[in-house]
């Protein structure tokens, strides 16, 4: 019973050590999805100010 404690235990500290931080493997994807969240944010705004002014031109 002893024995199954300390590898439990021991199982635990090894789990909590430190570790090296993993590689960024996807970096560059990540970079550009962000980059095309930024593009489509500034598309939409552009959409957005075309459909105020089309509408405050039909008023007129």
């Amino acid at each position: 019973m002893k024995w199954i404690a300390l590898l439990c235990l021991t199982s635990l500290l090894l789990a909590c050590g430190d570790k090296e931080h993993p590689a960024k493997i996807a970096q560059p994807q990540r970079d550009a999805l962000e980059k095309a969240k930024g593009v489509d944010q500034t598309v939409q705004k552009a959409a957005e100010d075309q459909n105020k002014q089309a509408d405050g031109d039909e008023k007129k």
